[in-house]
């Protein structure tokens, strides 16, 4: 049976969760798969977490289909690692994610009601989420904000945990009187020539970046991949024109590619 599971087309799950573990075999799997580890998969876990937002971002749907199919293997590459080391199998993994989705969402599956805005709906998804931490022993306010998350986006959930607890500024013009603070003493350090201190000062720039953004309610990483996209965009407009005129972006002066720029975003706006 497992063997006409690998080749059949419809095996779904099944046939995944099969071809992993043959992948993995000590005897006859692959023996690249067989020399990995918790460790060396979670980079790629991350990579392909980052390639699923940014197919959703380009609106790429046929590309969506494939990284979402990469991102599923990590999750089926655990699953094998658990498994040889008898600690979970993949329906307990199952299971797991789907207890705790009924019991969050008693207004779903329990006798809450439903009558209620979404707004409330995520205080009191919160409020089940602190008992679970609480539950682990995590007691203090900032237990449980990963720290494996890119540092802008571990800064504003940092920043979100702190202010339910009146850890935060009143509104969004303290935090931009906190900014101009901020560049203040950046532009000292750099003066300076301290490397760690304009280190120190530029990390405290961002954190407070990402605090106006959650104050304005946008998310800082989305804002960024936003822009660096625009960027890019961008960019590639200086080259495409610069390529039609037989010049490139090394031969050109700044100026030049100024100007280019300044096109593209009108021909953006227009």
């Amino acid at each position: 049976m497992p063997e006409s599971l690998i080749f059949d087309p419809k095996g779904g799950m099944p046939r995944l969760l099969e071809i992993m573990a043959r992948l993995r075999d000590p005897q006859t799997g692959c023996p690249w798969d067989i020399e990995q580890s918790w460790d060396t998969i979670a980079p790629y876990t991350i990579e392909e977490a980052y390639e699923v937002a940014d197919a959703i971002e380009r609106e790429a749907w046929d590309e969506l289909k494939g990284e979402l199919g990469d991102l599923l293997l990590q999750v089926v590459y655990y699953t094998q690692m658990g498994t040889e080391e008898g600690r979970f199998t993949f329906a307990e993994i199952a299971d797991t994610i789907s207890d705790k989705m009924v019991a969050r969402h008693p207004h779903v599956f329990g006798t809450e009601s439903r009558d209620k805005s979404a707004e409330q709906q995520t205080r009191d998804w919160e409020v089940v989420k602190a008992a679970e931490r609480k539950a682990k022993g995590e007691h203090r306010t900032l237990d449980g904000v990963a720290q494996g998350l890119p540092a802008l986006l571990r800064a504003y959930k940092l920043q979100k945990r702190a202010a339910r607890v009146g850890f935060d500024w009143d509104n969004a013009d303290l935090v931009l009187d906190k900014i101009r603070e901020e560049a203040e003493e950046l532009a000292e350090a750099a003066k300076s020539g301290d490397h760690d201190a304009i280190e120190d000062e530029m990390g405290d720039m961002l954190f407070v970046l990402a605090n106006l953004s959650r104050h304005l309610g946008i998310e800082p990483e989305q804002a960024l991949r936003r822009t660096n996209a625009k960027f890019t965009r961008r960019f590639n407009a200086i080259e495409d024109a610069l390529h039609a005129k037989g010049s490139s972006p090394a031969e050109s002066t700044l100026d030049e590619m100024d100007a280019l720029w300044n096109e593209a975003k009108r021909a953006e706006r227009s």
